[in-house]
């Protein structure tokens, strides 16, 4: 802690007595300072003891008033008078102008030299600076210990909360919660998601500041907090929190420091480890979809403890159409958070998992030409599934393809049908589509919208204009018809019409169409233009 007044009027070498403003001598001094202008505020900062003799001051008590206001406005926290030299006593005008502003207001006496009172106050701030140079270097060596220890980050949390006597919590990539320190601060620390949430969207590293009350917080939990982005490359890893009582004093802020920079390491570490791991991952699932099923289950059980068991689904994953990648050698950044999201619910939940990448292809030889995708194998309607699926609702740039449920033996086969439910996603401009819906309901979601809109627009537009300016509802009509498979009387029914109404009606879409309704393939596409306005 730097010196207070009141450490430096308890310096008994000095022998400084207080003449006003003594409920305030907690105030901390950052400097002293002596001048005897009788406005000495330009060349203050702020924080300073300012010592004088007051020769240029003399006894008016307006004078002296406005005097004792310039100093507390430019944020002197006391003043000293040194007695014996302008005045033989401190000017009685002084101590009650002192009193009502809340100035400290110091009686020097002559024997007490104002060198003395500066090297006293030097000497505490030469020894505050020791302390915390001496007091982070303690801490980071025990942090460092904790970081090279077993579960090194959970460790390292829990050291840092000890030592700011406060709590401190870790986020993953995603901003879930992995890591508080103590366990009572869960609550707190799970409500800082937003603020974790406008971090993640700033490049890396980056912090924020509440300061006072943290939102949301009730009254009983007032906090400082402090959040900070953990990265090495622009790309944010983690989140660290922490809380404390007071605001961060200087030593804390190096021990602090002290903590991001062995957290951000061991995250950067780790996500080299992860990069082999998926490197691995990505060559068994090749395997598995392969057909391959036997060999890639003799590897992984050496390496992941072996494959997903039981029913499983192909999650193929591309970047919507629309979406901003204008590099297209650059890897898709929606997809990387989609990795990394499902990867971290897999580790929370404990279930395998295997994720590959598939760079985009143009040459037909290497099968559909498509943009960059990622491929998930997971367990069906586990914590991956469900992750995904969440994942691409919320975010715009990407669409999802789900394959049935199937062993993992039929890997290969769940695999195409993901890869045709993308597609459907894809020309339908959906989030996610399952293999379930391509193979059942309409033709229509199959299709692109914008091409069956304007050939419907084309084939109907004889028809739309005729009813805009005559008589005889001929859309409708013919939707009637069509629903009927022909059926006269009953579509006639339908219209509450005559069938010979209906049969006049149906001549003119013939000669406005050209086109004969006889023909199936006709009727099928004037079926297929009217249910496209249906959609």
């Amino acid at each position: 802690m730097p010196p207070t007044l009141a450490s430096v009027v308890r310096n008994s070498s000095l022998h400084l007595t207080v003449l006003a403003g003594a409920d305030h001598l907690e105030r901390p001094v950052r400097w002293v300072h002596t001048s005897e202008l009788d406005d000495p505020t330009p060349f203050l900062e702020g924080g300073e003891l300012l010592l004088t003799t007051g020769i240029k001051l003399g006894t008016n008590a307006k004078v002296l008033q406005a005097y004792v206001h310039r100093l507390a406005d430019a944020g002197v926290v006391g003043l000293g008078l040194g007695v014996g030299l302008s005045h033989t006593e401190v000017p009685q005008p002084l101590v009650e102008a002192a009193a009502q502003r809340g100035l400290p207001l110091l009686r020097v006496p002559e024997p007490t030299p104002f060198i003395a009172i500066s090297k006293a106050v030097s000497a505490a701030l030469a020894a505050e600076q020791y302390e915390a140079v001496t007091t982070s270097f303690e801490a980071q060596e025990e942090l460092t210990r904790a970081a090279l220890g077993q579960n090194g980050t959970a460790a390292v949390v829990r050291r840092l909360a000890t030592r700011l006597g406060g709590w401190a919590a870790l986020y993953d990539s995603s901003g879930a919660l992995s890591v508080v320190a103590p366990d009572w601060a869960a609550r707190r620390a799970a409500r800082l998601a937003a603020e974790v949430d406008r971090l993640r969207r700033r490049p890396a590293p980056a912090s924020a500041a509440l300061q006072g009350r943290a939102p949301g917080f009730d009254t009983a939990d007032e906090d400082f907090v402090v959040v900070q982005s953990l990265g090495a490359d622009r790309r944010a890893r983690g989140f660290l929190a922490v809380g404390t009582e007071d605001r961060i004093t200087p030593t804390e802020r190096y021990v602090l420091n002290a903590a991001v920079a062995l957290l951000t390491l061991t995250l950067e570490r780790s996500r080299e480890l992860r990069h082999a791991e998926e490197r691995m991952g990505a060559a068994l699932l090749r395997l598995v979809l392969a057909g391959q099923v036997g060999t890639a289950r003799q590897v992984a059980s050496g390496l992941f403890g072996g494959l997903p068991e039981g029913t499983i689904r192909i999650l193929v994953a591309g970047a919507a159409p629309g979406s901003e990648q204008p590099d297209p050698e650059v890897p898709v950044h929606d997809l990387t958070e989609l990795a990394e999201r499902a990867e971290q619910a897999g580790g929370r939940a404990g279930e395998k998992l295997l994720v590959a990448r598939e760079p985009a292809t143009k040459d037909p030889k290497e099968g559909a030409p498509h943009a960059e995708r990622l491929v998930l194998l997971a367990v069906d309607g586990g914590a991956v599934h469900r992750a995904c699926l969440g994942a691409v609702e919320e975010h715009e740039g990407l669409a999802l393809g789900v394959s049935a449920p199937a062993p993992v033996d039929e890997a290969g086969v769940a695999y195409a049908q993901a890869e045709r439910a993308l597609a459907v996603a894809l020309r339908g401009g959906r989030r996610s589509v399952g293999h379930e819906e391509v193979g059942a309901g309409s033709l229509l979601p199959l299709l692109g919208e914008d091409a069956v809109a304007a050939f419907a627009e084309g084939l109907l537009r004889p028809l739309r204009e005729h009813d805009r300016t005559a008589r005889g509802d001929l859309v409708a009509s013919l939707r009637a018809w069509l629903s009927r498979h022909g059926q006269w009387d009953a579509a006639a029914a339908d219209l509450g019409v005559h069938r010979h109404t209906l049969r006049y009606r149906m001549r003119r879409v013939e000669e406005l169409l050209g086109r004969s309704l006889d023909d199936t393939d006709v009727r099928m596409e004037l079926w297929l233009a009217l249910r496209s306005g249906e959609e």
